[in-house]
């Protein structure tokens, strides 16, 4: 498995069932009966960006935390780089950066530099590593001034950029990006979108995973891509490949199929 950056055998998670009222106090005990993840299995090559889709539910959200060691999978196994993450979940968030669309876990009255090199030492980079990664980083990210403001002032396109900046401070081998353009305006999301295949994949051969709903962006970053429904996965493969297999001529297309064929053999 040493040319693989990602690698899932059987991974389930389940979830107690929501309740209300004094059953709320059991919920930590309670019996895991609602399923998220259902025997996912795959693999990421080092280097590779793999998309993850689906529908709202479909456990794409779920995937990605096991994966960032947040959630431990009910059975299965997970491994990043070689470590497992309910195992060696502290090398696992070493080889990792993680960024959300709705990340704005900043502190708002520091300065982006400042909120770097906070960051940076919960990472254990010194104060002076941190600033010379800043300082590898401030061009590539474009940056520039942005570095002495008071994170309060940034936009969101700025925010983002800084979190991505955040995110890769500890030279991490794999990133993972939950919905990364949810929030941002057209132009600033297809800037986003360059900028990760230019500098992330292109330049640095960041292992690549994300989250997204917006499919032209799945078709301009992703090189395969892994169809969710239910807490199943329908399909892991390129895009050519998924239109093959559906015989359709386009991914939204694709998905319609696979999920109508998958919701049939549920019924």
């Amino acid at each position: 498995m040493e040319n693989f950056a990602l690698s899932l055998e059987n991974v389930e998670k389940y979830f107690p069932a929501a309740n209300s009222g004094w059953r709320t106090f059991v919920y930590p005990v309670s019996r895991l009966t609602v399923p998220a993840l259902r025997g996912i299995s795959f693999a990421v090559k080092k280097g590779e960006t793999l998309a993850v889709v689906g529908a709202n539910g479909a456990g794409k959200s779920t995937l990605l935390r096991i994966l960032t060691t947040l959630l431990i999978p009910t059975r299965g196994h997970a491994q990043v780089c070689g470590f497992d993450v309910a195992k060696d979940p502290a090398k696992v968030r070493l080889q990792i950066g993680y960024h959300t669309g709705g990340d704005a876990c900043f502190y708002s009255r520091l300065t982006a530099r400042e909120n770097l090199i906070l960051f940076a030492g919960l990472n254990n980079l010194s104060a002076k590593e941190a600033n010379q990664r800043i300082a590898e980083l401030t061009e590539p990210f474009h940056l520039g001034d942005l570095l002495e403001r008071q994170v309060r002032t940034l936009s969101t396109g700025n925010i983002h950029r800084l979190g991505l900046t955040r995110a890769m401070m500890h030279r991490p081998s794999v990133l993972i990006l939950d919905e990364p353009t949810r929030s941002l305006d057209p132009l600033a999301a297809a800037d986003f979108r360059k900028f990760l295949l230019r500098e992330i994949v292109g330049a640095h051969g960041t292992t690549l995973i994300f989250a997204s709903h917006t499919l032209a962006e799945v078709e301009q970053l992703a090189g395969r891509i892994a169809v969710l429904d239910g807490g199943q996965l329908l399909a892991c493969d390129t895009l050519a490949g998924i239109k093959t297999t559906t015989a359709a001529g386009t991914l939204e297309e694709s998905l319609e199929i696979l999920t109508r064929h998958a919701s049939r053999e549920t019924l």
